[in-house]
């Protein structure tokens, strides 16, 4: 509530993104950040001031519960419901590490999650709680399918790794800096 009446002089939580990005004055702009921030906290979401939309996205339930990661870049008319996740993976061993890339006019459906560096093509619709982590095509309905389950021999690395002018993960209430040389290399890519 509070970060509703502060950002009127803005116009709209998409024009004080906007300014978070293209604003001039450094001190109207870290405030400008911490605005946005409250105002999400408010509607527990989080939509990184970093993302990037063609176009103010609609959201039919207001903007609730909706995480999209930097480094996201959303199309043009994005219809997005709520409880809806668009992530980044820095997992050194994914195959599709970064953000989504996602066309114009899709509808994506509630608690939907699509993860990873892949591209959603335009006039694409994802059905609730449908996972996505592979390219789809333009003109494209994705559903949810039964679940499957692969056994792994070794212990995988599910860290949460994440760039703070280093890499770091976090362990035990703690971010730690990233040492093993192999994962260095991994993460450099992305």
């Amino acid at each position: 509530m509070i970060a509703r009446i502060l950002m009127k002089p803005f116009g709209s939580v998409w024009k004080l993104k906007h300014y978070c990005l293209q604003g001039k004055n450094r001190i109207l702009v870290k405030f400008a950040k911490l605005l946005y921030e409250v105002y999400q906290y408010e509607n527990n979401s989080s939509i990184a001031w970093n993302s990037s939309f063609s176009s103010e996205p609609c959201f039919p339930h207001g903007m609730k519960s909706i995480f999209i990661s930097g480094g996201a870049n959303i199309g043009s008319n994005c219809i997005i419901f709520q409880q809806v996740t668009i992530g980044s993976s820095s997992l050194p061993d994914s195959k599709n590490s970064g953000a989504p890339c996602i066309g114009d006019n899709v509808f994506i459906g509630a608690g939907a999650k699509i993860i990873g560096g892949i591209h959603i093509g335009d006039n694409v619709r994802i059905g609730a709680n449908t996972v996505v982590y592979r390219d789809v095509p333009d003109n494209s309905v994705v559903i949810s399918g039964k679940q499957q389950t692969i056994t792994k021999d070794n212990p995988i690395d599910n860290k949460f790794y994440s760039f703070h002018g280093r890499w770091v993960y976090f362990e035990n209430g703690d971010w730690k800096p990233v040492i093993d040389t192999s994962i260095m290399e991994k993460l450099s890519g992305l």
